[in-house]
């Protein structure tokens, strides 16, 4: 009876040992952009007196949180070159062009994150940023994480934003002076998983 008792308890520990290891093993969660409800805009000074507004119409990403260790979370960004919108459309394949995008040339902006930790509120992400093919390294902070459930989908909502200066990503430093060498970038997004 006694090694009944003994070999019950030993498979028991076993048993939570293994589950605890399992847990570990699949606590990140995977989510997709969801198109719909995220988007990518910015802003930039026009000859420092107003404000020119855009966005990129067509982005994607994916993104994996881990609950139980954030240092193994991952988050992944691109952008449609080409989807440049700031509702004018000679400006528009103005900025398509090689002074200023060269969307032909590079036809995305991706982001991919080397290092992510928690904070108050969200997550501080570091990655390489690749604009007009110069990768930088830039760190943003991600505000959001809470997880809720719609309609049978689960889904998670992030927005950050980030000041980039142009003239570190290789684009032409004779057509700065109309529009300010910095522009500030939007991002907001929510995944979602089933």
């Amino acid at each position: 009876m006694r090694r009944y008792l003994s070999a019950l308890v030993m498979s028991v520990a076993v048993g939570m040992s293994l589950c605890a290891v399992a847990q570990t093993a699949f606590a990140a969660d995977d989510y997709t952009f969801d198109l719909v409800h995220s988007s990518v805009s910015f802003k930039a000074r026009h000859l420092d007196i107003s404000w020119i507004h855009g966005r990129f119409n067509e982005v994607s990403g994916k993104f994996s949180l881990d609950r139980v260790d954030a240092t193994k979370s991952t988050f992944e960004l691109s952008i449609k070159a080409d989807s440049v919108d700031t509702g004018n459309k000679a400006r528009d394949e103005h900025l398509r062009q090689p002074d200023y995008f060269d969307a032909k040339q590079f036809p995305t902006l991706d982001f991919k994150s080397t290092s992510v930790k928690a904070i108050k509120g969200g997550y501080e992400v570091t990655g390489d940023f690749t604009m007009h093919g110069v990768t930088k390294k830039v760190t943003i902070s991600l505000e959001g994480g809470k997880e809720i459930e719609f309609k049978g989908t689960k889904r998670v909502g992030f927005s950050t934003n980030l000041a980039l200066k142009r003239s570190d990503f290789g684009f032409d430093k004779t057509q700065i002076g109309p529009i300010g060498d910095e522009a500030l970038i939007f991002i907001d997004f929510e995944g979602t998983r089933k």
